[in-house]
């Protein structure tokens, strides 16, 4: 596995004193997504998981619905950092559209307006069904778990998490990096390529809950999403046309800003 953190002695200041420490520093390098040999995207990222996180991202982008959907995934890591999705004949000919506006999705261009935005999302994702229930603590204490799991963040200070959960609250895939919509991809994307993702009910972020990380819940087939600081009005705004549970977690407190239905 490619090295996630760098070491680099720093200077420190703390009570009037000056001191040398040799610090962690989370890795950050450019992972380029080809879709049938063509470039698709190129997104910042912590090596590791490169498969995952491809299948995850092709996921939320609407590019496939299945594994069944590609014909190969291959990583090269010799030095050019390059993941290459084929896709089925029929898949890539439905595809089509997107692949023409490469990541139209969540790399949306300047000047597009909010409604624009939920606009695209609702073609490419299925409101969530009301399958699940949870309780509040159990919700609050899934935080705490996730913490309990961030062994890189405990050496770097520089790294964002996810955690997808099933129906029982249980773990089923955890992933951190630089970036946090790279770990959801990366979480995901392990869970979509042990054909479980059925069995997906939450996923549980380190970071604020933007519309791209609904965007990806959404494409998931999750009903639940909880981050530790407030969304944006944008993201609860997608959150609610796609029928989301959207919450945030900041000590003992659990804030819901939609899909109040399923928190007992």
């Amino acid at each position: 596995m490619a090295d996630v953190a760098w070491e680099k002695t720093s200077t420190v200041y703390e009570k009037g004193n000056w001191t040398r420490r040799l610090d962690e520093l989370i890795v950050e390098e450019p992972l380029s997504i080809r879709i049938g040999g063509h470039p698709y995207a190129v997104v910042m990222r912590t090596p590791g998981n490169e498969l995952d996180h491809a299948a995850g991202f092709c996921l939320a982008e609407g590019l496939i619905d299945t594994p069944e959907d590609m014909v190969t995934l291959g990583f090269c890591e010799e030095g050019t950092n390059v993941v290459t999705v084929t896709l089925t004949r029929e898949r890539e000919e439905k595809v089509t559209g997107l692949l023409d506006r490469k990541g139209f999705v969540s790399q949306t261009s300047c000047g597009i307006c909010g409604k624009e935005v939920i606009r695209d999302m609702e073609q490419v994702i299925a409101p969530a069904v009301d399958h699940t229930t949870f309780k509040a603590t159990d919700v609050i204490a899934s935080l705490d778990t996730l913490v309990a799991r961030q062994d890189l963040y405990a050496r770097t200070r520089g790294a964002h998490a996810a955690m997808i959960l099933d129906e029982n609250m249980s773990v089923m895939a955890m992933a951190e990096d630089v970036g946090r919509h790279n770990a959801l991809d990366k979480a995901v994307g392990r869970v979509f390529r042990q054909g479980l993702g059925a069995s997906a009910r939450v996923a549980v972020m380190s970071s604020r809950l933007s519309y791209e990380l609904v965007q990806k819940a959404g494409r998931a087939g999750l009903e639940l999403l909880v981050g530790m600081s407030r969304p944006t009005a944008l993201a609860v705004h997608l959150a609610e046309s796609v029928n989301i549970t959207l919450a945030c977690i900041r000590y003992t407190e659990l804030t819901v800003f939609s899909g109040e239905q399923r928190i007992l």
